[in-house]
């Protein structure tokens, strides 16, 4: 970015409103953000994925063609502002569906130059963590002392992330193989659950023996994780039971929902305690889509209780991917005059953006 726009749009306003707008995978999304506190959060799935038991790019990006505008139009509504009120739009970069993120990058570029605003790219895991962040217009949320540490858990990627300031961020650990919500995902579909496998993979939980059946762990070094070798072991299990009993995973299915979400949650928060007692860190955030996983959610709650931690649960309706994230990192960067040129480019993995 040039000096000129820079001094031109360096932060001057007391209050900052921000669009956020997410297009990283099958939700398109838009919200407003004045300084930290939502006003809007607006977001329109896509049923069309179900029937094929996952998200199909082409058809994703379609839809995101059809729902930008009326998702954007809707949130300004919702906010009470006009257009003219915003200060910056900020948009998920990546990682994601290069073809989804086209449409948020493309949309974001065109109302930045009509409006003459700045844009300001996000790191979509680095939203999600920052959601934490985020105020309420009727009541101030839970936040995390920095630094803390986040896991991060969602279909795509598993991490833990030590967070110095909004804009300060590093991975002390990741997944070397799967995520865990992938793991969810397809021991699901094994199961001939429905997609997404990973919410009723949590419902039947509950309804089962958590030690009823025992699956692999991985031996990794330092904080990373690995799921490839359990979703081995899960596929091999079934494949061995079904030989003996046509019926098994049926008259078994609680049971081994229960026991696999019992072992995919031991395997996070193992690395998580350790983690906490390397950095000394003792505020405990968690994130992403997962984090809505109620096993998950009630484990790292007890953890906390035993170990001295403050934990920090994500309100659920930004558990998954929403553009209030968006625009919450975007007012950080907005504020350090950090902007985006209009020849930027999606970016689909993570490691482009590092």
């Amino acid at each position: 970015m040039n000096p000129d726009f820079l001094r031109i749009f360096a932060p001057m306003n007391d209050t900052i409103t921000i669009l956020g707008i997410e297009s990283s995978c099958d939700d398109t999304s838009a919200a407003v953000l004045r300084d930290n506190v939502l006003l809007s959060n607006v977001i329109a799935s896509q049923a069309v994925h179900i029937k094929y038991g996952g998200v199909i790019p082409e058809l994703a990006s379609r839809a995101h063609q059809q729902n930008i505008i009326p998702v954007v139009d809707t949130a300004l509504k919702e906010a009470g502002i006009s257009v003219d009120e915003v200060d910056a739009i900020a948009f998920t970069r990546g990682p994601g569906l290069v073809g989804s993120l086209l449409v948020g990058v493309s949309f974001a570029k065109g109302l930045s130059i009509a409006q003459n605003i700045p844009m300001v790219e996000v790191n979509h895991l680095q939203g999600h963590i920052l959601s934490h962040l985020i105020d309420l217009p009727d009541r101030e949320l839970p936040h995390p002392r920095f630094p803390f540490l986040c896991l991060l858990v969602s279909g795509g990627h598993t991490q833990i992330v030590r967070v110095d300031s909004p804009t300060e961020m590093e991975i002390l650990g990741t997944t070397i193989d799967d995520a865990a919500g992938e793991a969810f995902d397809k021991c699901a579909k094994v199961m001939g659950l429905p997609y997404p496998g990973g919410p009723v993979i949590d419902r039947l939980a509950h309804e089962g023996d958590p030690k009823a059946f025992h699956f692999a762990r991985p031996h990794v070094d330092g904080l990373n994780y690995s799921f490839s070798g359990l979703k081995t072991s899960f596929l091999y299990t079934l494949r061995d039971k079904v030989k003996e009993d046509a019926d098994f995973i049926e008259k078994n299915k609680a049971d081994l929902c229960a026991s696999l979400q019992a072992t995919i949650i031991d395997i996070l928060l193992k690395q998580l305690i350790r983690a906490s007692k390397e950095t000394g860190i003792r505020d405990i955030a968690i994130a992403g889509g997962v984090s809505a996983n109620s096993g998950l959610r009630e484990a790292i709650v007890a953890q906390g209780k035993k170990r001295g931690w403050k934990t920090f649960l994500p309100e659920l309706k930004f558990t998954t991917d929403n553009a209030a994230m968006i625009a919450m990192a975007g007012y950080h960067r907005y504020r350090q005059g950090v902007f985006a040129e209009l020849d930027i480019a999606p970016v689909a993995r993570l490691e482009e953006l590092l």
